[in-house]
């Protein structure tokens, strides 16, 4: 995920540092040197990272875009000059819009903010800022939480004591809070010096920029891969007591799948599978980079002799127009596939589905897949002409129902009057007449509507007193039976009264006579 590295180069950062020595530091200086640090382990084992630098006093400013040159950063670090107060809202409200322009509001960013704990004075300080956070109106509220999913590191360039003294280190666990708990404080551990700077920055590298490096496995074929980026723990809202949930290193490819039988499936998040190539002592070449050209080229061109099984199944599920199923822990699975960038370009990715048994349900269960060979007769047919996949399920979906809806007056007005036609024409549309009538009696149970089953009653009795003495003598048995059936069932206290249960028209020897005629 991107990142944005927020730099404070207000006066209070230009503060001298006792260090041991003759060179004077100052805390700017401090900082600089830990995100040397942090952009050096990036750009060899995050080398795909997109990161920017923004510096900010009282305004502030992009020094470095988006980019993957670590050089360009690292530059961008000695050039910086100092200014005046601190004014943290307006960085916050510079991040906001940096990152939208670029990545919009659904792609998740961390958010590095490398500060001395002064929180500024006066209006547009940190203090003032959080004082009015809860009387600001929508146009001028605080730029936390972000409106894209984001973490915050708040990276102090002062020790524990010197952030309790005041309420600077309040102020910031507020940020955290804001950002709605995503993020984390570091501080340094005892003096201010070089080396309690790189361990604090350590802890970072250790939080939230080690790379996730895994075992593809597939049989007996093995592959070590990085995946990037990281996957993050999932949290399952259903349990009482959520626990996250993290991929197994081990993935263990448990089937393949055509990509038709698996569509576009929604996914939690997708990542790039790299192969890690091993030379022969055991030692990683790849895919970070190397200081000297000429190491990396000569690396890169040992790793590309050495027969690897990721780059043999990216291959084959481009070629055969496949996808690999991956579990990825206990009832927890995903899947790999080949995407193209370009024409000639294409990438192994690997997305995650949601944790369950039975995540797309057109698939069924996971653990019920098998091979075709299991099967008694291809279920893809002779000539790869259909599929066993979607399955049918086996309760009837209610969106595939043709369910009765009265949101409108109209509506209603309309099932009874086609009521009323059929029992007109008794007793040729008896069918049509009782379908049309039991429809309309389930509807009125479900919605509790007990009322309409009597005024519908009522209206039934008396197309009876108006039939004609030309009508057929059946047409009165039905009415009047389908009429004492709706009252039965609007008391609601007798078994003909139940949702599931069907008024069957009354069988008479004049309708037993017509069906033997016909």
């Amino acid at each position: 995920m991107p990142t944005v590295v927020v730099m404070d180069v207000s006066l209070s950062m230009t503060r001298p540092v006792s260090v041991e020595g003759s060179e004077e530091y100052q805390r700017k200086h401090l900082a600089a040197h830990g995100l040397t640090m942090l952009f050096e382990h990036m750009a060899t084992n995050y080398k795909l990272e997109f990161t920017a630098l923004v510096v900010f006093s009282s305004l502030w400013e992009l020094m470095v875009p988006f980019t993957r040159d670590y050089n360009t950063l690292q530059e961008a670090l000695s050039n910086m000059d100092d200014y005046d107060k601190t004014c943290l809202e307006s960085a916050l409200l510079g991040v906001c819009n940096i990152v939208q322009q670029e990545w919009g509001a659904a792609i998740p960013c961390q958010v590095v903010l490398v500060t001395d704990g002064c929180l500024g004075i006066g209006r547009g300080s940190l203090r003032h800022s959080l004082a009015t956070h809860n009387q600001r109106s929508e146009s001028n509220r605080f730029p936390l939480p972000f409106p894209f999913p984001s973490k915050l590191y708040v990276m102090c360039m002062a020790n524990l004591e010197e952030l309790q003294s005041t309420d600077s280190l309040d102020c910031l666990e507020r940020l955290i809070d804001l950002n709605n708990g995503e993020g984390q404080i570091f501080t340094i551990d005892g003096p201010l010096c070089l080396k309690n700077v790189q361990s604090m920055f350590g802890k970072l590298i250790d939080l939230a920029y080690t790379p996730f490096h895994a075992v593809l496995k597939c049989g007996h074929l093995t592959s070590d891969v990085q995946v990037f980026p990281r996957p993050e723990p999932f949290i399952i809202d259903e349990e009482i007591d959520p626990i996250p949930k993290a991929i197994n290193t081990d993935l263990e490819i448990v089937g393949f799948v055509d990509i038709a039988d698996i569509s576009s499936p929604p996914v939690l998040s997708r990542h790039l599978v790299l192969p890690i190539a091993l030379n022969r002592e055991g030692d990683e070449v790849g895919p970070g980079i190397t200081d000297d050209t000429e190491d990396e080229n000569s690396a890169n061109q040992i790793a590309g002799k050495i027969p690897n099984f990721c780059v043999l199944l990216h291959g084959s599920l481009k070629v055969e127009g496949m996808v690999a199923l991956v579990q990825l822990g206990p009832e927890w699975y995903g899947m790999l596939y080949s995407q193209a960038d370009s024409k000639k370009k294409s990438n192994l990715m690997m997305s995650l589905f949601e944790p369950g048994p039975e995540p797309l349900p057109w698939l069924g269960k996971m653990a019920q897949l098998g091979p075709i060979s299991d099967a008694k007769e291809n279920p893809y047919g002779e000539d790869d002409n259909k599929s066993p996949f979607p399955l049918q399920p086996k309760n009837k979906r209610s969106y595939a129902q043709n369910v009765t809806v009265w949101i409108k007056p109209s509506g209603l007005q309309t099932d009874v009057q086609k009521i009323l036609r059929n029992a007109r024409k008794l007793p040729e549309k008896t069918q049509t007449f009782y379908k049309e009538l039991n429809r309309l009696r389930k509807a009125a149970l479900a919605f509790g509507f007990l009322e309409l089953l009597k005024g519908v009653a009522d209206m039934l009795e008396r197309e009876c007193t108006l039939l004609p003495d030309t009508a057929h003598p059946d047409a009165a048995f039905q009415l009047t039976h389908a009429a004492q059936q709706l009252k039965v069932a609007s008391t609601g206290a007798s078994e003909y009264a139940a949702y599931d249960h069907n008024i069957a028209p009354l069988q008479t020897d004049f309708s037993s006579s017509s069906t033997e005629r016909m």
